[in-house]
């Protein structure tokens, strides 16, 4: 060992990131291996190296015990006390041993063992740095396919990302950025394997996490998330600030952010809605864009009854039953959506007793007032005034009996208005032509008193 082998370790620590102590033990371990492999040696010993000269020294290990059964492990108590009177019994004494001629096959072995250490540290690092990453997002380049497998570098390490994590009909160029989810981090012979998603809801949430400053800050908490990876998903939000609007803290000024996660999902629709811990308005939040008329719970069977408009059910059911299935799975409600009509003819509405009784209250105290009206309005007395100019008229009794003549001839219908019977088409002609003579007679002497005037 020399300067330049402590200098080389140095230079190992800055470019690999692995602590020189850590190297030096690994060296001294390699040493021991090496001097009992080429020495024959079953001696425990110990190998020591100074972190400033280099220079390293071989140390056989002996116990103190009163009979010896074994001289390469152990020796007397009267022959450690010549080193040192202070040893006792179990005590353990250390002879220098350092070989003359540790040689090139020693140093050879060292070197090996130290390269095969130096790289179960780094894998050792790599694990404990990724194993805290479970559950959170990396940005990788994608290397290449795998069979479907692709593998994505992540710097220090490749990670796969498996054909069942992979988002249905998504590709994957070479050398692309994208982000994946960790899913897993397991520890084999080979390093660290690292297992990546592109299909985990967990992904949607970290995206938000990544872009929304109000999540990050904990005045916005994304309560649940449901999933189906290429098509759609459902993020509800609660805001802890009553200033701050969850939803469209999440959507951004002109849905620059959630435009952004989009786009990172290859155009992957979704819906942002408010979260509440009142079911009724969770299951109907979760069931937008569709409009609810009314959701009916049941807690003990977390079932809930949902009705719409009929021209909604198509929209509140989705494509292929998707937006019902998401808002199942984002509220962990059974949800039985039903059409207005359909509701109503299957009696599936519940009608509450309370409601009942407050609709009758209201027409029990209307029928009270309207009897109060009623009896503080007199018709009578107008009946009675109509009476006594009923007998004024009864003076003009002679119209009456003219008028008598006239109804001779002519019956009044309320339906059918006037009717003529069989003598009256004679009489009204005859009293037409008589009008008729009348009225020519006299304009005719009207206009002579005018001449002679």
């Amino acid at each position: 060992m020399n300067m330049e082998f402590i200098e080389a370790i140095h230079e190992l620590e800055k470019e690999r990131g692995i602590s020189a102590d850590v190297l030096f033990e690994t060296i001294e371990a390699a040493l021991i291996s090496a001097y009992k492999k080429n020495f024959a040696s079953l001696q425990n010993v110990r190998v020591s190296i100074d972190r400033t000269t280099g220079e390293f020294k071989v140390y056989s290990r002996k116990n103190v015990v009163e009979e010896i059964e074994d001289e390469r492990t152990q020796v007397t108590l009267e022959e450690a006390r010549k080193i040192d009177p202070n040893y006792n019994i179990d005590d353990i004494v250390e002879y220098e041993v350092t070989p003359r001629d540790f040689g090139r096959i020693a140093a050879q072995t060292a070197k090996q063992v130290v390269v095969q250490r130096i790289r179960e540290a780094e894998r050792g690092m790599i694990y404990d740095e990724y194993i805290n990453r479970e559950g959170d997002i990396v940005t990788g380049v994608v290397q290449r396919y795998d069979q479907k497998n692709v593998i994505v570098d992540l710097g220090k390490v490749e990670a796969i990302l498996a054909a069942q994590e992979q988002i249905p009909g998504e590709t994957y160029q070479a050398f692309e950025r994208i982000k994946t989810y960790v899913v897993e981090v397991k520890k084999t012979t080979k390093g660290p394997q690292i297992m990546l998603s592109r299909t985990h809801p967990g992904l949607i949430k970290r995206l938000f996490e990544l872009e929304v400053p109000e999540i990050h800050d904990g005045f916005v908490e994304i309560k649940g998330v449901s999933r189906e990876a290429g098509a759609r998903s459902k993020i509800a939000v609660y805001s802890r600030d009553p200033n701050v609007d969850p939803v469209g803290a999440c959507v951004g000024p002109k849905g620059s952010r959630v435009q952004t996660i989009v786009n990172e999902l290859k155009g992957e629709k979704i819906d942002i809605v408010n979260y509440s811990p009142e079911p009724e308005e969770f299951v109907a939040n979760a069931l937008s864009p569709a409009k609810v008329i009314g959701v009916y719970p049941k807690p003990n069977e977390k079932v809930a009854l949902v009705v719409v408009p009929d021209y909604q059910l198509s929209l509140a059911i989705g494509k292929e039953g998707q937006n019902a299935r998401l808002a199942a799975k984002l509220t962990n409600w059974k949800i039985d959506i039903k059409s207005e009509s359909q509701a109503l003819a299957q009696n599936l509405i519940p009608e509450s007793a309370d409601e009942e009784s407050v609709e009758y209250d209201e027409y029990d105290e209307y029928d009270e007032n309207y009897d109060e009206n009623y009896d503080e309005y007199d018709e009578y007395d107008e009946y009675n005034e109509y009476e006594q100019n009923a007998e004024e008229y009864d003076e003009f009794s002679d119209y009456s009996d003219e008028s008598a003549e006239y109804d001779e001839g002519v019956g009044y219908d309320a339906n059918a208005g006037y009717e003529e019977d069989e003598s009256g088409i004679n009489d009204h002609s005859e009293i037409n032509e008589t009008s008729e003579t009348n009225h020519t007679r006299a304009s005719k002497e009207g206009k002579k008193k005018k001449g002679k005037r």
